[in-house]
């Protein structure tokens, strides 16, 4: 699908195998440098994931925003995992690291189960989108703030007393799961693919 989007062709080889992806982000898309410093290295590590998020939205119809490719796993839809993703780091950098109340958050609401991936129903992507990288300059913020080895202020789940470090590490996981089913979506949905 297509939203008159830059159709500029980037191609690259990995041993010889041609990738390929007409995304204007692409060129942006960069690893730590193999030298970096271990904060330095895993801030880079999970904005990369950050951006592969992005970029698996990059030029899909908005038809296919909310369109379910796995019947057993309804909620899981470009939208649906996008608004998860934003509350996600919201769960980890303003509740539980620095102890903003869970009522702020749809992830503690009992019902419906799963309500941050229902939350972001009828959202357009652009909408979601902003959502999602306004809630990952929130997060960046409480990062830069502070050090991988300080712990959270939250209090009322057991996790919340972890260190910045762990939670990074958790979402930096939680990210790059999501990332990887985002690239599978988007190949159900219109056969787009990427290296990233």
């Amino acid at each position: 699908g297509g939203s008159g989007m830059s159709s500029r062709v980037h191609s690259w080889y990995l041993g010889n195998q041609r990738f390929s992806c007409q995304s204007g982000q692409m060129a942006d898309l960069k690893r730590p440098a193999f030298d970096a410093g271990q904060r330095t290295s895993l801030l880079g590590w999970f904005q990369l994931q950050r951006e592969i998020v992005i970029l698996k939205t990059d030029g899909l119809a908005e038809a296919d925003v909310h369109r379910v490719v796995i019947p057993t796993s309804p909620l899981m839809t470009v939208g649906g995992l996008l608004s998860h993703l934003r509350w996600c780091e919201h769960l980890w950098f303003q509740v539980a690291y620095s102890g903003v109340a869970e009522s702020e958050n749809p992830m503690f609401e009992d019902d419906p189960e799963d309500n941050e991936f229902i939350v972001g129903q009828g959202k357009p992507l652009d909408q979601l989108v902003a959502e999602y990288e306004e809630e990952c300059r929130r997060s960046d913020a409480v990062i830069a703030a502070a050090g991988l080895d300080d712990r959270g202020a939250g209090t009322t789940f057991p996790a919340a007393g972890a260190t910045l470090g762990w939670m990074i590490h958790h979402m930096f996981e939680e990210t790059a799961r999501h990332a990887g089913h985002l690239d599978l979506i988007r190949e159900l949905l219109d056969g787009e693919k990427s290296y990233f």
